[in-house]
């Protein structure tokens, strides 16, 4: 084992994720799945700031994501143009805001444990995700530490399935009935305050998109 994976494979024991079955190269890149890299935040207690919107297009967004873990703080910007850094096939719907989110996330956590410039998410590139293993050898977590990945795992997958439904709203008044939907409403009351700030941003952020204007005070 060389000095740089080394260095990953320690700091991601300190999260209780093996390197083995989370990690794969392509072409001398180590590259780590999107999925371990959430629970390393939940882990980690990492808390995200509301994304910024820096460009926002058809076929392109591009998003800035602060992050603090502890009295740490790193941002990082993510970029997702359809046909040239993120491709799409067939029938498969094209979610750029999700995608750029989802790499900005990303990099912000590899800064934030001090893996960033050798440890690449598999969001980067689609060349990573084509090149994933077919199957991965795992260790064995206790009990606790599989209650504590699912838990956060079947968070975070509502959440990111919940953003895609407002971004494939096409009105205002869609994002609106979505958003006070009373099963939506309860739902979001069983979320940690700051997700649950984030996801009600996100949803202003969309209606922005469609033309919606919030009142100004008188």
């Amino acid at each position: 084992m060389n000095a740089t994976d080394k260095k990953i494979s320690e700091t991601l024991a300190r999260f209780d994720e093996p390197m083995a079955g989370n990690t794969w190269k392509v072409q001398g890149t180590t590259v780590i799945y999107h999925k371990a890299l959430e629970r390393i935040a939940a882990k980690a207690k990492i808390q995200f700031d509301v994304p910024t919107i820096l460009r926002a297009e058809k076929e392109e967004a591009v998003l800035m994501v602060v992050g603090r873990m502890g009295d740490r703080m790193e941002w990082s910007i993510g970029e997702a143009t359809i046909g040239m850094n993120y491709r799409v096939s067939g029938k498969q719907a094209a979610y750029p805001y999700a995608m750029s989110e989802k790499r900005a996330k990303d990099r912000v956590i590899l800064k934030l444990i001090e893996l960033s410039g050798i440890l690449y998410s598999e969001e980067e590139a689609d060349e990573f995700k084509e090149a994933r293993p077919l199957s991965t050898p795992s260790s064995e977590p206790s009990e606790n530490e599989k209650k504590a990945v699912v838990a956060s795992k079947s968070r975070q997958d509502e959440i990111t399935d919940f953003k895609l439904l407002i971004e494939e709203a096409r009105t205002v008044q869609a994002v609106t009935d979505l958003m006070q939907d009373e099963g939506t409403q309860a739902w979001l009351e069983k979320l940690p305050a700051g997700e649950r700030d984030e996801i009600r941003a996100y949803a202003v952020d969309k209606m922005k998109s469609l033309g919606w204007q919030p009142k100004r005070a008188a």
